[in-house]
């Protein structure tokens, strides 16, 4: 017994040693080029920086640009709540998606490997084509105008919105829906990450699991809920977070747009570095209680 607590532990230290060698080059980076920015930005969301001569000089001022952030400038509340909100609702969806195209392509069908590359294409080429989409809209404009005049202008989305509108049941949370709805190319672009260690946890389940809960007479419904959920609930967290942080990152922020707008066009780089840090912590703040409370339900298993 004591031998195989031992090899257990030997087994556990080989792959944290792994884990840590996989992470290394990220560390290694972020302590070479990161840190020291990292730390001038926050010293400067205490500062005035007066730039001169290829040259910055930052004048300590305390907690002024803050009070700036919060009580004078009149957008930056209303972008930050705006954008978590949209973080939220986006990111719910994108999960919604990845879980269920994962499911689908997990099953055994002819040309899964193309499906699968299909939906992960996006992520490869996301340096090139699709950024250059997605800067410049007039190929995409130009693709909806014809998509537009070939159906009449008619949306089933927004036919489906009036329907429940007139019969009284159009609330805010079908709004919501609806906007999602419209926006599933966007869903799906930003999807591929995710089902990719969707399958990765769902190849993990042996299928004897599911052969002996066929057995035992569970549904196939239940059998999701019994089987792959717990097995696969770590992979809910690691998705959760990459898709708050991926979302954070994106070109159509608009907190980050107003951040830019301070610093490049206001050269106020004081106030555009504490704008940046509320922005941070308030993100960082939503990623560690979420994580938290979904840690609650993650399943663990040897």
């Amino acid at each position: 017994m004591k031998k195989q607590k031992n090899k257990l532990a030997g087994l556990q230290k080989r792959k944290a040693i792994s884990g840590y060698l996989f992470i290394a080059p990220f560390i290694i980076g972020f302590l070479a080029f990161m840190i020291k920015p990292f730390f001038q930005s926050l010293y400067m969301s205490f500062c005035n920086v007066q730039i001169g001569a290829g040259q910055f000089q930052p004048i300590w001022q305390g907690l002024e640009n803050y009070r700036k952030t919060f009580l004078v400038d009149p957008e930056f509340n209303r972008l930050l709540v705006e954008e978590i909100t949209r973080m939220m609702i986006n990111s719910v969806a994108i999960m919604v998606f990845s879980f269920f195209v994962a499911l689908i392509l997990n099953q055994k069908f002819k040309g899964r490997a193309l499906v699968r590359a299909i939906f992960f294409l996006p992520v490869i080429l996301s340096s090139g084509v699709i950024i250059g989409l997605e800067t410049d809209n007039a190929l995409m404009a130009n693709l909806a105008a014809t998509i537009e005049e070939t159906t009449s202008n008619v949306s089933i989305s927004v036919a489906v919105e009036q329907i429940l509108r007139t019969a009284g049941v159009g609330t805010r949370a079908f709004e919501e829906v609806f906007k999602i709805i419209d926006q599933i190319y966007d869903v799906a672009i930003a999807s591929g990450i995710q089902i990719i260690i969707f399958l990765s946890g769902l190849q993990t389940i042996s299928a004897s699991m599911y052969e002996a809960a066929d057995i035992e007479g569970c549904t196939k419904w239940e059998s999701l809920w019994k089987i792959t959920f717990p097995m696969i609930s770590s992979m809910f967290l690691v998705n959760w977070i990459y898709t708050i942080i991926d979302f954070c990152m994106r070109s159509d922020n608009e907190v980050i747009d107003k951040i830019s707008e301070v610093m490049v066009g206001q050269m106020d780089y004081g106030f555009a570095s504490a704008m940046s840090w509320v922005y941070f912590l308030v993100v960082m703040a939503f990623v560690g209680v979420s994580a938290a409370i979904i840690s609650k339900g993650v399943y663990y298993y040897d």
